[in-house]
């Protein structure tokens, strides 16, 4: 979205102040909640700025206005019994996630839902516009006077008296038929009040100087300090949304990159709504350029896909439904916000919806806490008295950033407080997640943020922009470093052929409830901001602090819940046990084994081992070698499916598994079923050695039998 003050531009330019102080001719008819079927209200679609507001008149009954109509999701409590499932190791669908189809037809609006609403939108005199690819966004235009018709609401002029800023907003909640009550979540567009701003500051002392040599940290410096540079990683295969609502040149991109011999993809922008800034960036054309710069500097290999945003709830919505549904990444930088208490409860719940769904697919968000505190409201309508956190970093589908004031020596880490201003609290909106553990603070509401890293401008980072050299701050510099670091770590990931991060707190909360927390994370243990002090562990402020990016990668890839009292620590030692990364690696495997056709369906997912099958003489191999740690109860747990094309119970075709020397078990066309079965066997004797796990297909040269291996696991505990 664009920065605040071309917000208020657009919203002037929409509603001019002879209209707003004088009234218009041509009024909106009333809304008649008589003439039609019964209605539902839809609660939290109500900006709060309304009740901190003047009314001065009507919104001219023929303006145009664009809405977003956001459509619940269905089967909700599986959704969260899997997402809770897919992100917990030792579990048959960790790291299983999900193409968008298939979230989409689990989850999502059903077709017919989508057509329900466009039929009333359509019959309501609305224009329908695009519907998101996951279904969950359907679009419309239309004048005022329809809008009221269509939701039952009333639009209205007003004055925010603190900002000194006109815009429209809808008096009461919207409603819609009764019929489309249990389709229908909310809808978006009714007002222009909430823009998203960025989360970047720069030094007091000059806050927009431009220099011809580069001031502050510097690639070497933050990667030396969080150890960024010892992991063995640079982005290389990983791609990296970043969510922003103005534009960049490019030009300054590569001088960063040239400054710091950086060499990496070119940086390319995806159009949302027709937004595209690039051509004559505004405001916020430092706050791109800045995540670009951070996630170059951690993660030069990384690809970056710059989406860009009108400055609205719509286009936010409409942001977060289009990256999900384009699945072309695996991490998300987020470092524009707004205050809860000034956005409508509707809206957010939209575009968690969407984090929901990228969860679901494996896709890490990370979000900037905020530049002001506890206090997020403090530049906005709800003021400064106001204890509030920001969002999207309050959604606990994604991860909150917070920041911190970071010494170095030379490029060492020397110590770290809480930035003053740093964003924390409590949010009034979203509930504390299950994975929200270890923290301390008592309640059920989610608590903010999860992590944190460098944003105190004193500290701040060098910056190229509008052509020149600058030093910023603020939380937004935060985000994208956590961002680069979860490239780096799903480059690594897919090298050792396990999931990528996905959903992160609820693996970084597992690693720092765990032993391995003071070897993995810098504990910031003094600074507050205006109402939550530092604390040895979890503060809201700098959440469980900044990472120590090698021995952080060491404890996500090896398992991260804690050891319990017999010293082994539960983990899952299979690698790409589910075959979705397409590859055989880190299996061994006979030539064309892992598959993804259609003649044989996978237990779950696309991929699968495929052995055997021809018709002929064949034998297909699949192996891999783990090492099972001293102390440790294994089990060895997978999927397997046979059908044949034999008769009887004579075994002809096949299935030996082994652990080393040692047969498991031997299946065969006598054990043929219409569906999958689980095995397991107990593998413990093998604790304090490496072993092979190995599948042997035998194939006679007759009639064919598939023998299907999907989902293995190696558990210890």
């Amino acid at each position: 979205m664009r920065p605040r003050s071309l917000a208020l531009a657009a919203a002037l330019a929409v509603l001019p102040l002879t209209a707003v102080s004088l009234g218009v001719t041509a009024a909106q008819a009333a809304p008649n909640p008589n003439a039609a079927a019964p209605r539902v209200s839809l609660p939290n679609t109500v900006t709060p700025a309304v009740a901190h507001s003047e009314k001065k008149g009507d919104v001219p009954a023929d303006q145009q206005l664009s809405v977003a109509v956001s459509l619940k999701l269905r089967n909700t409590a599986e959704l969260d019994r899997f997402l809770t499932a897919v992100a917990t190791p030792g579990t048959p669908e960790y790291g299983r996630y999900l193409t968008p189809q298939q979230f989409t037809e689990r989850f999502g609006p059903t077709q017919a839902g989508v057509e329900q609403v466009k039929a009333y939108l359509a019959a309501q005199g609305l224009t329908v516009g695009s519907v998101s690819a996951n279904r969950q966004v359907v679009n419309a235009h239309g004048t005022a006077e329809q809008i009221t018709k269509a939701f039952g609401t009333h639009e209205s002029a007003y004055l925010d008296t603190q900002q000194q800023r006109t815009f429209f907003a809808n008096d009461a909640a919207a409603s819609v038929p009764a019929d489309l009550a249990d389709v229908v979540q909310g809808i978006s567009g009714l007002n222009n009040h909430t823009v998203r701003t960025t989360r970047n500051v720069k030094p007091s002392a000059a806050p927009n100087a431009t220099t011809a040599a580069p001031s502050g940290f510097g690639p070497g410096q933050y990667n030396g300090a969080y150890n960024l540079d010892k992991t063995g990683a640079d982005g290389t295969g990983v791609n990296v949304a970043l969510w922003e609502f103005d534009g960049y040149s490019s030009t300054n991109l590569k001088t960063y990159d040239s400054q710091y011999g950086l060499t990496g993809p070119a940086v390319s922008t995806v159009s949302v709504d027709g937004a595209n800034y690039d051509a004559k960036p505004g405001e916020g054309q430092g706050e791109v350029e800045l995540d670009s710069e951070i996630v170059r500097g951690v993660a030069p290999k990384a690809t970056q896909l710059v989406y860009e945003a009108p400055n609205s709830d719509q286009g936010e919505i409409d942001m977060a439904a289009q990256i999900v549904a384009d699945n072309r990444v695996s991490v998300i930088s987020i470092s524009w916000g707004s205050c809860e208490p000034d956005t409508t409860a509707s809206s957010m719940t939209a575009v968690d919806n969407s984090f929901k769904q990228a969860a679901a697919q494996g896709i890490s968000i990370f979000s900037a806490s905020g530049d002001d505190g506890s206090r997020d409201c403090t530049r906005s309508t709800s003021g400064s008295t106001v204890k509030a956190v920001d969002f999207p970093a309050s959604s606990p589908h994604q991860t909150g950033v917070g920041g911190t004031n970071l010494k170095v020596s030379g490029s060492a880490y020397s110590s770290e407080s809480a930035w003053s201003t740093a964003g924390g609290g409590v949010s009034t909106v979203f509930a504390k997640p299950s994975w929200q553990t270890g923290t301390g603070v008592s309640g059920t509401m989610r608590t903010v943020p999860d992590v944190s890293s460098n944003a105190d401008p004193a500290s701040g980072f060098a910056i190229y922009t509008a052509g020149g050299w600058q030093v910023y701050g603020g939380t937004s510099a935060a985000a994208p470093l956590w961002s680069g670091y979860a490239a780096q770590f799903n480059q690594k990931a897919k090298a050792a052929g396990q999931p990528v991060l996905g959903e992160a707190s609820p693996k970084l909360y597992a690693v720092a409830n765990s032993s391995s927390y003071g070897t993995t994370f810098h504990d910031v243990t003094t600074g507050k901001n205006q109402d939550f002090s530092t604390k040895a562990g979890y503060d809201q402020v700098t959440g469980w602090g900044s990472p120590i990016a090698d021995a952080l990668n060491t404890a996500l890839l090896g398992g991260t819940t804690p050891p319990p009292s017999g010293g082994c620590t539960p983990a899952q030692l299979i690698g790409n046990g589910g075959f979705e990364t397409g590859t055989a690696a880190p299996w061994t495997a006979s030539s064309g084994v892992v598959d993804n056709s259609t003649g044989e369906a996978a237990h779950a997912g696309s991929w699968k081992a495929w052995m055997d099958g021809y018709g002929s003489a064949h034998t297909d191999t699949l192996s891999q070698t783990v090492s099972i740690p001293a102390g440790c109860k294994a089990t060895l747990s997978f999927w397997v499916h046979v059908d044949t094309a034999e008769t009887g119970s004579t075994a002809y075709d096949k299935l030996t598994v082994q652990a080393g020397s040692t047969t498991l078990t031997t299946l065969s066309n006598a054990n043929a079923a219409t569906g999958f079965v689980q095995k397991s066997f107990d593998l413990s004797a093998f604790a304090g050695q490496t072993v092979t796990v190995k599948f042997t297909g035998t194939e006679d040269s007759s009639l064919k039998t598939s023998f299907v291996i999907d989902d293995a696991a190696l558990n210890v505990s």
